[in-house]
């Protein structure tokens, strides 16, 4: 099954928190989803980048709390966040 990156933001928002820095793995991440670890893995690290997540080398994961924020402003569609420094 395909899967889009904001699916699994979403996902991630649902089964972790910032403030508490509850996290869960991409194995269980792409479980709940039906979705294929690698797909969601590099789904991860794209979010990673943009500071909307954490993903650690042992697998864990969790949103941050820009992720959180971002996603309370209830904004649908596409969202474009760019990594890139300013400067």
């Amino acid at each position: 099954m395909s899967v889009t990156r904001r699916a699994v933001f979403e996902e991630l928002a649902a089964l972790t928190d910032a403030e508490r820095e509850e996290t869960t793995t991409v194995a269980a991440l792409a479980t709940a989803m039906d979705a294929d670890s690698a797909a969601v893995e590099a789904h991860l690290d794209g979010l990673a980048e943009c500071e909307l997540a954490r993903h650690e080398p042992d697998g864990s994961a969790r949103v941050t709390v820009t992720g959180e924020e971002l996603l309370a402003l209830g904004v649908q569609g596409a969202v474009v966040v760019d990594p890139r420094e300013a400067g």
